[in-house]
């Protein structure tokens, strides 16, 4: 039987309280994170130590050092002009739905539905994405450092697996410490991230040129031979992944919003701030990588695995330090992805869109919803299984899941900000405001959302396009049968059942508190 927390319920209705409670919800999570712990889990889910570390290969492959010294910089500024869209919203609805609440309110109930199937499934995708990722740097640090591990496929998985249920017994034990070590993540992160670029700066004998890092242009993917139209116009823009999903899952601002406290301006300033300050640090980390990169053929060997440039360019010490700066750090990242993913599959549970809400939707005496958490992380290995019958070179089934995440998180982030831009002058901002430049900001996010979309549907390697001759049923991106498959059942459950029942956010609370005079 769902409780409610006794430190919420016997406590007087404050600023944040009665605010949700205006929104249609009783205060049921505990309300104890600070605004810097709101900034500290959207900065610690896009994780500079993850993304950058795991997704390298993908750029360098498709673009080389164009696709990172350019494009970094280039996608970064449209990823903040997409969290300054959401800011908006989050301070105008600061509640745990987040994206799908604020689409089924400025538009319909059928908005609602498909947004909050989107965004949960890309949540899924980047929890199960990173935590693949801490498992394969996991593997190659124990590799490192005793000579019987293996480091095979299988043991990757086996990691895999390990981790993904200590993030759920993190968050789901953890409940008075959670907001604590997501301020711990964040000084990891930034001192990791500074001594990562000290050492490849310090250590290796000799570095690449400025005009390497900056002009330098690799095409591995088998489209075309790293110049002409398909190079421009196919290949670097499929690098550009590297970009797009390591600055991805800012919207935890908004799914904690209800734990946090001011979440009006706290959720708002966190999100974009912690895209603001990752594009920078970055930017720098991953130019530290590339005039790192000496050894070219060793990386190009390594399918452009980041850990080849460590392993080549370092003394053995330097290569198992950086590594394990990066290993801590996706460990981190990993659980805040447990923490924002169960909390949306919580709220999108309790307005009784998902199959047994009422399970979903319970929370404990400590105000933490134990099965929204345990279920989510199961999904999240689901989701993973086909990196099981990955045969070694591009790991294309962890991009395909990566591809997954961006899609449903970023296609979940077009549809409230397409409505905020029907809405208009109709729309009541909150404390942080865009003003009068939504409607320029809101397209060039529109715009910039459907393009990518576009991309990552689309094979990574030629031998992913059947009728190819060095075709592979394991080098198919299957992102589009993921989301599509999500969406198509989805759309039939729509169409069958559920518009006849889901109206969208449920009230929890009888009266909407007047404010005091």
């Amino acid at each position: 039987m769902a409780t409610t927390p006794a430190s919420t319920a016997e406590q007087p209705m404050d600023d944040d309280a009665r605010r949700l409670a205006e929104l249609g919800y009783q205060q049921e999570l505990r309300r104890t994170w600070s605004g810097f712990s709101n900034f500290a889990i959207s900065f610690s889910i896009i994780s500079i130590l993850a993304g950058c570390f795991t997704t390298f290969g993908q750029a360098w492959n498709n673009g080389g050092p164009v696709a990172i010294s350019w494009g970094w910089p280039l996608i970064s500024i449209f990823i903040l002009i997409i969290g300054f869209c959401l800011a908006e919203l989050v301070s105008a609805y600061p509640t745990a739905g987040g994206i799908y609440w604020w689409a089924a309110t400025m538009g319909r109930p059928v908005h609602g539905w498909f947004t909050g199937w989107l965004n949960l499934i890309g949540l899924v995708a980047v929890t199960a994405s990173v935590d693949y990722g801490c498992a394969t740097f996991l593997n190659l640090t124990l590799s490192a450092l005793f000579d019987g591990w293996a480091g095979t496929g299988h043991q990757t998985f086996g990691l895999f697996v390990v981790i993904l249920a200590l993030h759920g017994l993190i968050n789901v034990y953890g409940h008075r410490v959670i907001d604590v070590l997501q301020n711990v993540s964040v000084w990891w992160h930034v001192a990791g991230a500074a001594a990562v670029v000290l050492i490849l700066v310090l250590v290796p004998d000799d570095h690449q040129s400025f005009r390497f890092v900056f002009t330098q242009r690799f095409d591995n993917s088998g489209f075309g031979d790293g110049g002409g139209l398909t190079f421009w116009f196919y290949v670097l823009p499929l690098g550009f992944l590297l970009t797009q999903y390591t600055i991805t899952g800012f919207d935890a601002c908004a799914h904690v919003s209800e734990e946090t406290r001011g979440a009006s301006k706290a959720a708002a300033q966190g999100l974009w701030r912690s895209i603001f300050y990752s594009a920078i640090g970055g930017w720098i980390l991953l130019l530290a990588f590339l005039f790192a990169a000496t050894d070219v053929e060793a990386i190009h060997e390594a399918s452009g695995f980041s850990g080849a440039i460590f392993e080549t360019a370092l003394t053995p010490f330097f290569f198992k330090t950086v590594i394990i700066i990066s290993t801590i750090g996706q460990f981190f990242c990993g659980m805040s992805c447990v923490t924002s993913m169960s909390r949306m599959a919580y709220a999108f549970s309790r307005d009784r869109a998902v199959p047994g809400w009422r399970l979903w939707s319970k929370v404990n005496r400590n105000g933490t919803p134990v099965n929204a958490i345990i279920g989510a992380t199961l999904a999240g290995l689901v989701l993973t299984l086909p990196a099981l019958y990955q045969r070694g070179g591009i790991p294309v089934a962890f991009y395909a899941v990566v591809s997954v995440a961006v899609i449903g998180l970023y296609l979940s982030f077009v549809i409230p900000i397409f409505l905020r831009l029907r809405m208009g002058d109709r729309f009541v901002p909150g404390p942080w405001t865009l003003g009068r430049r939504y409607r320029l900001l809101g397209w060039i996010a529109v715009v910039e959302i459907a393009v990518i979309s576009v991309y990552f549907v689309l094979p990574i390697v030629s031998a992913g396009v059947p009728g190819d001759p060095n075709f592979s049923w394991t080098a198919v991106n299957y992102a589009p049968l993921a989301v599509g498959g999500v969406l198509l059942g989805v759309a039939i459950w729509w169409y069958a059942s559920a518009r006849k029942w889901f109206t969208g956010p449920r009230r929890t609370v009888e009266d909407t508190p007047t404010p005091p005079s």
